[in-house]
């Protein structure tokens, strides 16, 4: 494993996963209204700030957590190509993984409706497919 190829690919799949996250927000308005109307459920935008630090920290953890696993897992996968095609289909497993795990628990767990888990679902599908992509295109093991 490539440690420095880790950490590189750990903060690109970090800063992708809030590029996505963000621009959801942005292009899907609906999705914010959605949220809306579990105020009783979710934390509001002021009370988010409070604890966001830490949440983006353990965020970092987990997608480093990721990173680490990728490159357990590639097997000197190396190449544009490569990594494009191996990274997408680790990151649907994620993405999977993330819908079964915490998408659909929190509608099992929490009063929310069907069309905001839908919501959540093709968000983190797609979210943690391109954190696959990027943690692919920068992530290179070590030469041998």
């Amino acid at each position: 494993m490539n440690p420095a190829r880790i950490a590189l690919a750990a903060l690109g799949g970090f800063v992708a996963y809030f590029v996505v996250g963000f621009g959801t927000f942005a292009m899907l308005p609906s999705l914010k209204s959605e949220f809306l109307k579990y105020q009783t459920i979710y934390r509001s935008q002021e009370a988010m700030k409070g604890v966001m630090p830490v949440g983006m920290a353990f965020m970092f953890l987990a997608i480093a957590a990721l990173a680490v696993l990728y490159a357990m897992a590639c097997h000197g996968v190396s190449g544009f190509a490569e990594g494009v095609r191996f990274g997408a289909l680790f990151g649907a497993l994620i993405g999977l993984f993330a819908i079964g795990s915490f998408v659909v628990h929190n509608y099992v767990n929490l009063q929310i409706g069907v069309k905001l888990t839908v919501q959540q679902a093709l968000v983190y599908f797609v979210e943690w497919t391109v954190v696959g992509v990027v943690i692919g295109l920068i992530y290179r093991p070590a030469p041998h």
